[in-house]
């Protein structure tokens, strides 16, 4: 190369003009090559970016070292990509969504009020097992309305706003005919926070499929089956939660807005049987990427299997923003 660059530049100059003359092209080329490779590395990546989302589902589920199941559907387009996603997988606090849901339902109809007071007693509160900020803070029970037990319930995921809410709402089968009304039949309702500190095997009574969690998800967002006052108040709450940080949150840009209900078992012998996060993801252009993940009989540290439900969250905010 500095053989060609002397042929061409030696007829025209002094040595000393052609001294520089060769620095200055080989500075030319040094950048020139710096930029194909540049570009080339552009290419391989955007290659990489290029991987089916169902591909990265499965690839990034491995590290789980159980069963994972993700459902993602792009609200706008009604554009969807799902692992697993007609699988069964417990739900743990993830039911709190529909409960949730069920008594604001039940606030529409006039059959409760968020501003009534209701008592909670000393044998309403949950066993140790399941978490209970209410519990732990008045350990002798306590009044409180129906909003703040909800606040409880989605912010904090407290396991005693969840079954006193659950009763008040007319308990399981109310919560299930509810949603069969909205059209989703793979959730199942069906014991307390308290039933369910019981048994390991309990908490396989209380399921969803991801694909189910985001058509109730979708469902929720376009208004069915609550009015504008309570979808406005259950949306907040969720975005307000403190659970799960490394979640779905755990990979997207900070700022991003997120709507979200995580659910965790306890580990049991190295198995824990649930780790999920569902939610709605606000896009930057202002549209929206509802979410489903589902982590179950794990033998991962909590790191590991949270990081499975981010890095397939930003999987899927990649593919939204960048395909769509």
């Amino acid at each position: 190369m500095l053989h060609a660059l002397l042929s061409i530049i030696s007829p025209c100059y002094s040595p000393r003009e052609m001294i520089k003359a060769l620095i200055t092209l080989i500075a030319v080329a040094s950048l020139l090559l710096n930029s194909s490779q540049s570009v080339s590395t552009a290419q391989q990546t955007g290659k990489a970016s290029q991987v089916p989302l169902r591909e990265q589902m499965e690839k990034i589920s491995l590290d789980a070292q159980g069963k994972v199941g993700a459902s993602v559907m792009l609200l706008e387009t009604k554009e969807s990509v799902s692992f697993n996603g007609d699988q069964k997988f417990p739900m743990q606090s993830v039911y709190k969504f529909p409960i949730g849901m069920c008594v604001l339902n039940q606030v529409d109809k006039g059959a409760l009020k968020l501003n009534q007071k209701v008592r909670v007693g000393k044998s309403d509160l949950v066993p140790p097992k399941a978490g209970s900020p209410i519990r732990d803070k008045y350990p002798n029970g306590v009044e409180l309305s129906l909003r703040e037990l909800l606040r409880y319930m989605m912010i904090q995921s407290d396991g005693t706003a969840s079954d006193v809410l659950l009763h008040l709402a007319g308990g399981a089968d109310r919560v299930n005919a509810y949603l069969q009304d909205l059209g989703i039949s793979e959730i199942a309702v069906a014991t307390t926070e308290r039933e369910m500190t019981t048994g390991e095997e309990v908490q396989y009574r209380n399921w969803a499929t991801p694909d189910a969690a985001v058509a109730l998800l979708r469902a929720f967002y376009e208004g069915r089956g609550l009015s504008a006052g309570s979808r406005t108040l259950l949306l907040q709450l969720m975005t307000n939660s403190t659970t799960g940080p490394h979640r779905l949150k755990g990979e997207l840009p900070a700022g991003t807005v997120v709507a979200h209900k995580t659910g965790t078992s306890n580990t049991v012998e190295g198995v824990t049987r649930a780790t999920n996060d569902i939610g709605i993801i606000t896009l930057p252009d202002g549209r929206h990427l509802i979410i489903a993940v589902f982590v179950s009989d794990s033998k991962a540290q909590t790191a590991t299997r949270e990081g499975v439900i981010a890095r397939i969250a930003r999987a899927a905010y990649d593919w939204a923003t960048a395909s769509h």
